[in-house]
């Protein structure tokens, strides 16, 4: 018999506790399971967008993957070389330095899993811009590729 190593335990994260942040489009972003919590191994997040959110523009990421799932409604999405047309169940992976967007075009709420590996700290990310928002905090063109680079979001013209 072979012994494997095991985590020191399991980790149940209820719904009731998972940190989420409202962004100034509206959507809101759940950490389901923050890399943080998967000891980096991958994060998960949940996607929720009201109806005509224009939800991020077209970006790539040169040290982790990132996968969607639609779960609900339709979502555009950037495949790297045209949007197309995502409905709940299609799923869209984005290896490292892919272009890729979303966006709710619909007159209906949309919904998606959104998974990062490995499980870069994203969140960090998306607490900034719920600031930001929340704020009315003003950014300048530089502010913004600061921002964008100290989370590895690289914007590219689609």
């Amino acid at each position: 018999m072979t012994d494997f190593p095991r985590p020191a335990h399991a980790d149940l994260r209820r719904a009731d506790a998972t940190e989420q942040v409202t962004l100034g489009s509206g959507s809101t972003a759940r950490f389901v399971a923050p890399g943080s919590a998967t000891q980096g191994r991958f994060g998960l997040f949940e996607w929720l967008m009201p109806p005509r959110i224009g939800g991020t523009d077209t970006h790539f990421h040169k040290t982790f993957a990132e996968s969607f799932y639609v779960t609900a409604g339709t979502v555009t999405l950037y495949d790297g070389q045209r949007w197309v047309t995502a409905r709940g169940g299609d799923f869209l992976y984005v290896p490292e330095g892919v272009a890729h967007g979303y966006r709710n075009e619909t007159d209906e709420p949309a919904a998606m899993l959104v998974l990062f590996t490995p499980g870069a700290p994203r969140e960090t990310y998306f607490r900034e811009l719920a600031e930001i928002a929340t704020s009315g905090r003003e950014l300048t063109d530089a502010d913004w590729l600061e921002l964008w680079a100290r989370h590895d979001q690289y914007p590219v013209r689609d």
